[in-house]
């Protein structure tokens, strides 16, 4: 299993992912992004990832493949830094596990490799917030040194923000 950036040689595998998820809210939200044309998909991620020509309220990030041989099994997206809106509700990770995959434990393995990928960009603390109502995501987090911040309310959801230090 490793942690990939994202490249056409796994499009099959995306294209049953984003099935399996149906209609359930997607995370990382990179997953909500058009994928009917796959090589204009890649070349969107790659400028998230060199942080070109994006819209004001959005930051730098880099999306990740947690893959098994031929299979994407989870994905994660890394923002860079943080603005205002993300540092009170969205944090710097994002991630998710595809749906036949998950309880696994997975969760945690693609969280520790990409608390790696921020360590590598110099990313600490690393901001992580989930929904309250998510336990999974909360214990996820605090298996890979979360310490609970706060908890907020943003419209109605209660959002938990957990803070990981540098090791």
């Amino acid at each position: 299993m490793q942690l990939i950036l994202p490249n056409l040689e796994y499009e099959r595998s995306y294209r049953e992912y984003i099935q399996e998820l149906g209609d359930e809210e997607r995370y990382p939200f990179p997953l909500d992004f058009d994928h009917s044309d796959f090589g204009k998909l890649l070349a969107k991620l790659e400028t998230f990832k060199n942080g070109t020509d994006l819209q004001e309220r959005l930051v730098p990030s880099s999306t990740y493949w947690l893959v098994d041989e031929s299979e994407i099994l989870g994905v994660s997206n890394l923002r860079h830094h943080l603005n205002h809106r993300i540092r009170h509700a969205g944090g710097h990770i994002g991630l998710s596990i595809r749906p036949t995959q998950r309880g696994s434990g997975l969760g945690r393995h693609l969280l520790a490799l990409t608390l790696e990928k921020a360590l590598e960009r110099g990313i600490h603390p690393v901001h992580i917030h989930c929904h309250k109502h998510n336990l999974p995501s909360s214990q996820m987090i605090i298996a890979n040194g979360g310490s609970l911040e706060s908890e907020i309310n943003d419209g109605g959801e209660i959002i938990q923000r957990y803070v990981i230090n540098a090791p």
